[in-house]
């Protein structure tokens, strides 16, 4: 699942909400959507967090528009 889109990620997480407004989930259903829910918002969280990383060494570059690699979070930040 770390290869899982944004946008996918997003729409997932919306299908989750709806369900959970709807009521009609048991305990145990609304439970396992929370996680699921949670799960996703922390990976939508992470892909916005590395597009901003992106975005900034972009924008820090002197000689235009040259991207440079960046270090990545490590796993036991999270």
């Amino acid at each position: 699942m770390a290869d899982e889109k944004f946008e996918e990620a997003l729409e997932k997480l919306e299908e989750i909400v709806k369900k959970m407004e709807s009521g009609d989930l048991t305990l145990d259903e609304s439970l396992k959507a929370f996680e699921e829910g949670i799960r996703l918002s922390r990976l939508c969280a992470q892909k916005i967090d590395e597009a901003e990383r992106r975005v900034e060494i972009l924008l820090k570059t002197q000689e235009g528009f040259d991207v440079k690699p960046f270090k990545e979070k490590d796993e036991s930040d999270s």
